[in-house]
């Protein structure tokens, strides 16, 4: 048996904390599967905590200190692992992004905003521009780096199912000058056809549905229960509670057969390109039938 490789703890604050959680469990002397077992986490789940990848959620900290007599240890350092890895992301988002490059399905609403997985780097910066007027440049370029390095997660090994659900209006806002806006759309169908996404378009034909009231996502794990989260214009929630999660997740079944169907949707995105590339741009449909 090769030996065992040491996270090395001067790597970074999270790196720190794994090699901590390690030496306390085996001076303890329990295995990893001993650990997770009743933390409602999987094997694989605490292991990329060790390792410095993945942050500790608070439930779990707690969790694990009563299991190894830490006196809080890994609850009070829980804020420094999350502000350690936030980087360019809202203070809000931070654990969404980090749960992101570990899901194992993502399914997404987007009524007014383009995803950010799905955002080229002119939209997102028109969009962090707009949103934070008076900031400086190196600040707006910090967040659009950080948003558009999350898009990363479609190159790895195992990259999540992906399933979008646009709100058709938002193809015609124009966020950008007309050939942007054209660049933007095609990049949505060409990031759902290369990874094998699923995509649909609610029509503005339609009538009440479920998700009115703004965006979800709504992520899965191979070793850890599935989330919602939700999100306002300068917060967000994220939500783990299980009836709270299941009803978001027969709300987003219901939007789906509210939706087009993904081939009637990708070709709707494509016909909304060629309006903006081609001058064609209208704020209002109502007059054109959707099949």
């Amino acid at each position: 048996m090769p030996p065992r490789k040491d996270t090395d703890a001067s790597l970074s604050v999270p790196a720190f904390y794994g090699a901590e959680l390690r030496y306390k469990r085996e001076a303890a002397g329990l295995t990893l599967e001993a650990l997770a077992n009743g933390s409602f986490r999987g094997l694989s789940f605490l292991s990329q905590i060790e390792r410095g990848e993945r942050r500790m959620p608070e439930d779990l900290a707690r969790y694990v200190d009563k299991r190894l007599e830490t006196d809080g240890f890994f609850e009070r350092r829980c804020e420094d692992v999350r502000k350690a890895r936030q980087g360019g992301i809202a203070e809000y988002f931070a654990d969404v992004a980090e749960m992101e490059q570990h899901a194992a399905t993502i399914e997404e609403w987007a009524p007014t905003l383009v995803p950010g997985l799905l955002q080229t780097e002119a939209y997102a910066r028109s969009i962090m521009r707009a949103a934070m007027p008076r900031a400086a440049d190196e600040e707006v370029e910090r967040k659009v780096d950080a948003r558009l390095s999350r898009a990363d997660l479609f190159d790895g090994e195992r990259p999540p199912e992906f399933w979008a659900i646009l709100d058709e209006p938002l193809l015609r806002r124009r966020v950008l000058p007309a050939e942007r806006m054209a660049e933007q759309l095609e990049h949505i169908a060409d990031v759902v056809k290369t990874t094998r996404s699923i995509l649909q378009i609610v029509p503005e034909t339609s009538a009440a549905h479920p998700f009115m009231m703004g965006m979800a996502k709504i992520m899965t794990f191979v070793d850890a229960p599935p989330v919602a989260y939700t999100e306002s214009l300068h917060s967000g929630q994220l939500i783990d509670y299980p009836a709270l999660v299941k009803e978001y997740r027969r709300s987003y079944d219901l939007l789906r057969a509210a939706a087009l169907s993904p081939e009637a949707s990708l070709a709707l995105i494509q016909e909304a390109a060629e309006d903006h590339r081609n001058g064609k741009h209208r704020d209002r449909l109502g007059c054109r039938t959707v099949a």
